[in-house]
């Protein structure tokens, strides 16, 4: 019997990065994984769009109604190249849950 996606541990999935079921990536939050998270100024922002472009999670987007720049935090692994990329310095990492 074949296991879904969801019932899958590492253990289970064959070696060589085969895709048994593309397209389930949306399923798997790897937001999980962070240890920090962004905090943003939106008040320093320049809208470079550096975070944006640089962010290897596409966890960040921007909100065209307010100006500003949104994360999603399902996603965001609290990698900090958002932060590092940040001319201006209006992203700072901080420990996850303050």
């Amino acid at each position: 019997m074949t296991k879904s996606m969801e019932e899958m541990t590492w253990q289970d999935i064959e070696p060589g990065g085969a895709i048994s079921e593309p397209g389930n990536a949306s399923c798997y939050h790897t937001g999980t994984w962070r240890s920090q998270r962004p905090n943003y100024s939106e008040e320093i922002c320049i809208r470079c769009w550096r975070c944006c472009v640089m962010c290897p999670d596409a966890a960040i987007s921007p909100d065209y109604e307010k100006n500003v720049f949104v994360w999603n935090y399902d996603y965001c692994k609290g990698c900090g190249i958002c932060a590092y990329e940040c001319p201006v310095d209006a992203i700072a990492m901080e420990e996850e849950g303050k």
